[in-house]
């Protein structure tokens, strides 16, 4: 990670290098972890993450010719561009359609004028951390200040969103982009996903002499397609068979009874529905615990139990995140999960700080065994969200 000073020189001596010109500001947004709450969002539930000092930063300045550029600090020097008027889904189809998103959503607003945009971050791409949320909500927020100044931050978490979902065409809830946006230093994020209400919830591991364990498993995953659609869609199916228009009304897994009709369509059904309810119960059981005054230890068999649920109930899993959760707490972790949206990533293990150099030895080791590499390791400290840096 670079700091906010060495972001900006950083972004503007790239900008001026690739546009010719300088930027007129720097923005940056976060990557996020997830405390508990996988999968809920887009079902109408609770999430409770934290930002992560990991950002995507933006270097963007106006322009007058009708035409967007883009190009990244991690790219191959190329520039993507093309008119305004050009952008729509599929187009353009490489990383570029991220940004690209973002200007389509707020084209009205730049007055038949264009941009050029410099990205560069330092999220883990793959890792289940959000890396393209914070890259969209950078662009969102220099889009904001620079043509369209009325807008708040929940209407930047639906421009983000749409660039996702809509223009890119990845399904994703609104975890993260809300995230990127609304967290704040020292806290975790508690959001009712269906009204959108938040609030701040004070997350200080440090004082209790703990810390949040991020492990990259170093397989990658994306939103835009495989088994997170499938999920979302079965997710729906479930919400449709149960006359509910979200699995979050459904309170309790006696609630869910008609799924499990004897059918292999119905069991899968049940378990994907029966995911949801739990996890919305342990999101709401952390949160009361970090509110109160219990030892924040005593949160994680609730991240183990979440983990096993996703294994097993939800099928996101795989061995190398079950190999992470399994020697993390076998070396004295209080509880992990795998985080993000599944088939791959990272996961998280709640540990004490004088135990970190023996869980990522042990967790190290198992991967030894298995005959991969020494996994990315790191601790997340509850940090601030979308930003203008200079």
């Amino acid at each position: 990670m670079t700091s906010d000073e060495e972001a900006v020189a950083g972004a503007r001596t790239a900008f001026a290098g690739t546009f010719g010109g300088a930027p007129e500001g720097v923005w940056a947004a976060p990557g996020r972890v997830n405390v508990i709450g996988e999968h809920t969002d887009y079902n109408g539930g609770f999430v409770l993450p934290v930002a992560l000092p990991h950002t995507a930063r933006a270097a963007v300045a106006r322009r007058s010719d009708g035409r967007v550029a883009f190009a990244s600090v991690q790219g191959d020097g190329s520039v993507v561009e093309l008119d305004v008027s050009e952008l729509e889904p599929g187009r353009p189809d490489s990383w570029a359609a991220y940004p690209a998103g973002v200007v389509w959503a707020l084209r009205e607003r730049l007055d038949g004028g264009g941009v050029s945009v410099l990205l560069e971050s330092d999220v883990p791409v793959g890792a289940g951390l959000s890396s393209s949320a914070a890259l969209t909500c950078s662009v969102a927020l220099a889009l904001r200040d620079l043509a369209a100044p009325e807008l708040g931050p929940p209407d930047l978490v639906e421009v983000a969103r749409r660039a996702e979902n809509d223009f890119v065409g990845a399904p994703t809830g609104i975890l993260d982009q809300s995230a990127s946006v609304l967290c704040t230093a020292g806290h975790a994020l508690f959001l009712d996903t269906r009204d959108r209400a938040s609030e701040q919830v004070p997350l200080d591991l440090a004082g209790a002499g703990l810390e949040l364990l991020v492990v990259d498993s170093g397989v990658t995953h994306e939103h835009a397609g495989g088994g997170y659609g499938d999920r979302r869609r079965e997710c729906e199916s479930a919400a449709e068979r149960l006359g509910v228009a979200f699995l979050r009304e459904v309170d309790d897994v006696a609630g869910l009874g008609s799924l499990a009709d004897g059918t292999p369509e119905g069991d899968v059904l049940f378990r994907r529905a029966r995911h949801i309810v739990t996890e919305n119960a342990r999101v709401l059981e952390v949160v009361a615990a970090l509110r109160g005054d219990a030892d924040p230890r005593t949160i994680g068999p609730i991240l183990t139990a979440g983990h096993e649920s996703l294994r097993d109930d939800f099928e996101i899993s795989v061995p190398l995140l079950d190999a992470i959760v399994e020697s993390a707490t076998a070396a004295g972790a209080y509880g992990a999960r795998m985080v993000g949206g599944g088939f791959g990533g990272s996961a998280i293990a709640l540990v004490d700080h004088d135990r970190i150099d023996a869980v990522v030895a042990a967790v190290t080791e198992r991967f030894a065994r298995e005959g991969q590499d020494a996994p990315r390791t790191f601790t997340a400290v509850p940090s601030a969200g979308a930003r203008r840096l200079a």
